[in-house]
């Protein structure tokens, strides 16, 4: 059975492919509704340009869409807006069947390509505002880099008003009624593909928002999960909120916020996180917080952290090493901006204690402050190393305020 074509809008047609038994995205996502690859042709009185690909191993359904809606000596143009593999993986056999087309890639995206495809290609660069003509469609690029790699660009189509957005606005959701008006609830896709995709680069997010404003969008057509016509502005506020939307606690009381999350197995690192908590908390300036890691689920730490002007995390030591809630918590960091963020580690340890020094080491590589030394404490904490851990949690504030400290590198 062929697979349907649909027109998304006059003589624009999409030409993706589904994915509905995928249930995990780039190992970091969980897709229980599947995914989609979209790609897209804009037909013109003067040719056709091809707006992305597919993942490789769906390159037949791509191919047959295709095949359906034009020849492949009309295709003038190849856009890939960004070369992740599921948007270039039909690419080589695309380029094989349509020798002529021009292939048009951000300047980003020329090493990326070359480490893809492995071989010297043609290709051209697409610039900030650069036009290209189908006669009477006319397709200008916007840049927008790191949304959410370096090479990734968008797209306008101006007789239409459509938006090609990259990745951007898209949603991991299954559902081959396509619209956005048509398919089932996709809410929380939308919100879940922006929290663990675009969420680390809101400035970036942001700085394409402003750019996008210059064009009246009827429609937005992204690279995964349903086309948005219903209410294209609906979908851009929701990104500007999030991206932009005023912290509770820094906007409303004007202060910093320290967390402090532990785990702990006999009580002594949580000792050390109350004394830490309560030295931070004395400074002005500052709210404090602890937070047992033992109770807290992935999206609750995510907020928190992202909250956090500086984040000290403690952990006992279990076998040589720091434990799985801390070690979860770190992980969170990939969905965050880090720059600026003060961090610090504690723990109780009884026999080796390399668990503050481990944490300390995966703050380094995430790129975090570090002024203070990693605190540790041999079984029970005495009241003297109590002591010592109100003095770390007040240098900590103290630091987070702007007290000046060298830094380690």
């Amino acid at each position: 059975m062929l697979p349907a074509i649909v027109e998304i809008k006059p003589d624009v047609f999409f030409t993706g492919a589904f994915d509905p038994k995928i249930r995990t995205f780039d190992i970091i996502m969980k897709t229980a509704n599947g995914s989609s690859y979209n790609s897209y042709i804009v037909r013109g009185s003067e040719g056709v340009a091809v707006m992305d690909t597919v993942k490789k191993e769906f390159s037949d359904d791509f191919f047959a869409r295709l095949e359906r809606l034009c020849a492949y000596d009309e295709i003038k143009y190849i856009v890939l807006h960004h070369l992740e593999p599921d948007h270039s993986g039909a690419l080589i056999e695309l380029m094989e069947r349509a020798p002529n087309a021009k292939l048009i890639i951000s300047g980003r995206a020329v090493m990326m390509l070359k480490g893809i495809v492995k071989t010297d290609i043609p290709y051209e660069i697409a610039t900030a505002g650069k036009i290209i003509s189908l006669g009477n469609k006319t397709i200008e690029f916007i840049m927008t880099p790191f949304l959410h790699w370096p090479d990734t660009m968008s797209s306008y189509l101006h007789e239409e008003k459509l938006l090609f957005s990259g990745d951007v606005f898209g949603s991991h959701y299954y559902d081959e009624r396509l619209f956005d008006d048509l398919v089932g609830d996709f809410s929380y896709a939308f919100h879940y593909y922006y929290d663990h995709i675009m969420r680390p680069f809101k400035p970036f997010v942001l700085q394409a928002l402003k750019l996008y404003e210059q064009f009246d969008i009827d429609l937005i057509a992204p690279l995964h999960g349903p086309i948005l016509r219903s209410n294209p502005k609906n979908y851009i506020d929701k990104y500007a909120q999030w991206s932009s939307e005023a912290r509770f606690r820094k906007n409303a009381f004007n202060t910093k916020m320290l967390s402090v999350f532990y785990i702990s197995s006999y009580d002594n690192t949580h000792k050390m996180a109350e004394k830490i908590t309560e030295g931070a908390d004395s400074v002005d300036g500052i709210r404090a917080s602890m937070y047992d890691l033992a109770s807290l689920d992935e999206p609750n730490m995510i907020t928190l952290l992202e909250e956090s002007d500086a984040i000290l995390i403690g952990s006992p030591t279990i076998n040589g090493d720091a434990v799985k809630p801390a070690w979860d918590l770190l992980s969170c960091m990939a969905y965050l901006e880090r720059t600026g963020k003060i961090g610090a580690t504690f723990g109780s340890y009884g026999w080796t204690g390399e668990a503050p020094e481990m944490l300390h080491e995966r703050l380094k590589g995430l790129k975090f402050r570090l002024p203070l030394k990693p605190l540790k404490v041999k079984l029970i904490p005495t009241e003297e190393e109590l002591n010592a851990c109100v003095a770390f949690g007040c240098e900590a504030s103290e630091i987070a305020m702007g007290k000046m400290i060298e830094m380690e590198i």
